[in-house]
């Protein structure tokens, strides 16, 4: 992997009045790697991306984009930037040729040179046999590939996904990444946010953000093994009933329900007598109870709960 920083940020800061949307985040970006921003709604994630695209201006902190910072130069790093977000940005009264002429415009890509990007793209996207279809008549996931084409008609080095999959069936979801990974073989840096867990498996490296700050930076599996404890999955009836029990013994770290099934984490193997004997005793019926190797959503529910029981402790204090 490259060596080379596509994104630095150190100590990046906004704040909206006395409202911090943004708390001190550093992160960095080699060439050719997925970055993952991953968190809830309102986690900060957004305004972040905005940041880093010359949209909002930080309040304190750096962020340089191949090489610029954007808090002095966004015009330059809006010019070699893709930036494809949620709500797709795209012209619905125009075809799909016309959306991509239109953005070539915007960035003053040259009609001769347009005329073989165009072919590049329709082909990249898919969408070879739609170039005259209104956009208003594709699919989600049609609109979605084209908004990805339109977003890097100029062939910037550095792309920013916001949310960019977000009520988009998990095939095409899965597609639309197969499409971002083979941009990424060609060298291309990409930042994506999302708040769907198996989404983030696809990127290289993952930032969890959860109340406007990183809690945590690392690669998925580094991530995983890096969590505390011992990790068992629940069957069993009543489990609602279960959950709310374990919640109140102090020797178990964490509950939370998945699905039908309870995932709970304990602090060693021995502890799987402790569970078994305290929802027997409850009457509540085990079906199976066995260890699990923790999922990204397991480790950022242990995370989120870590940094609530925190924020708990700091506000009695």
């Amino acid at each position: 992997m490259s060596s080379e920083k596509s994104v630095q940020v150190s100590e990046l800061t906004r704040k909206f009045g006395n409202f911090v949307a943004v708390d001190h985040v550093s992160f960095d970006i080699p060439k050719g790697e997925i970055f993952g921003l991953l968190g809830p709604n309102g986690a900060g994630k957004t305004t972040t991306i905005r940041m880093l695209c010359g949209i909002l201006k930080p309040t304190s902190g750096e962020a340089r984009i191949l090489g610029y910072d954007v808090a002095k130069k966004p015009e330059e790093v809006k010019k070699r930037i893709g930036y494809m977000s949620q709500k797709f940005s795209l012209y619905n009264d125009l075809t799909v040729a016309e959306n991509l002429n239109f953005y070539a415009d915007l960035y003053g890509i040259p009609q001769e040179t347009m005329k073989t990007r165009k072919v590049e793209l329709i082909e990249m996207a898919g969408l070879r046999g739609h170039e005259k279809q209104l956009t208003r008549d594709l699919s989600g996931a049609w609109r979605q590939r084209l908004a990805l084409a339109c977003a890097i008609v100029h062939d910037p080095p550095m792309l920013f996904l916001d949310e960019p999959t977000a009520g988009v069936d998990p095939v095409s979801r899965h597609d639309f990444w197969e499409l971002i990974y083979t941009l990424a073989g060609r060298g291309v840096s990409v930042l994506a946010t999302t708040h769907y867990m198996d989404e983030a498996e696809f990127c290289n490296v993952i930032g969890m953000m959860y109340r406007s700050r990183l809690i945590a930076l690392n690669d998925p599996d580094s991530l995983k093994e890096a969590m505390n404890g011992v990790l068992f999955e629940i069957d069993c009836d009543e489990p609602a009933h279960a959950e709310q029990l374990l919640k109140k013994r102090d020797n178990i770290q964490d509950v939370a329900a998945h699905g039908v099934l309870l995932h709970v984490l304990v602090k060693d193997e021995s502890d799987k007598m402790m569970l078994e004997n305290t929802l027997q005793e409850n009457g509540i019926k085990i079906a199976r109870i066995e260890r699990i190797l923790p999922s990204l959503e397991d480790v950022f529910v242990s995370l989120v709960n870590q940094e609530n029981r925190m924020h708990v402790r700091a506000g009695i204090e």
